[in-house]
């Protein structure tokens, strides 16, 4: 295998990373409201729809501007500014949107794009770790924006998977 090769493989897994956790972001606001969208829980807390724009703007600058090359143009502070102006159709066309970008970033990334250094939100990181770094923190998003999905709709919610199956953890 190649450095290139290699490479190419470490896009692939980052890019299925992120369509699996964008599913479960888009099965939660499959069934919440736009107000439960922007709902805090508390004035200091962020919102579903503060996350979902913070996921994208750091998908932008890390992957699509940090290893990609594009211009960061990110503006953090209004990610979590924002009190509910955006419906969650838009939220939604603008994290795929997003997601797409670094998906093919992602798909054309090579060993040099990989370990050369570069400067992303004030840290020296070669791309593999931008990656590593962008990657893990859309994932754990995904898990908080899962849980505050469940907090608001409580026993409504419903499950992306349940198992069916004894070796799935079915109980039998």
């Amino acid at each position: 295998m190649t450095a290139d090769e290699l490479a190419a493989a470490v896009g692939a897994a980052a890019a299925h990373d992120l369509d699996n956790a964008l599913d479960r972001i888009k099965h939660c606001l499959d069934q919440l409201n736009d107000e439960q969208v922007w709902q805090r829980s508390q004035p200091s807390l962020n919102s579903i729809g503060n996350l979902i724009l913070h996921l994208c703007g750091n998908l932008r600058q890390w992957i699509v501007a940090g290893v990609g090359g594009a211009s960061d143009d990110r503006n953090r502070p209004a990610e979590f500014a924002e009190r509910g102006l955006v419906p969650i159709l838009e939220l939604l066309r603008t994290l795929e949107a997003g997601a797409n970008e670094a998906k093919r970033v992602l798909a054309g990334v090579n060993a040099q794009q990989l370990a050369e250094v570069r400067r992303i939100q004030g840290f020296d990181v070669a791309g593999i770790a931008a990656i590593f770094d962008s990657v893990p923190h859309f994932r754990g998003h995904t898990q908080e924006i899962i849980h505050m999905t469940r907090l608001l709709l409580g026993d409504a919610y419903k499950f992306a998977w349940t198992p069916t199956t004894p070796d799935q953890g079915a109980v039998a």
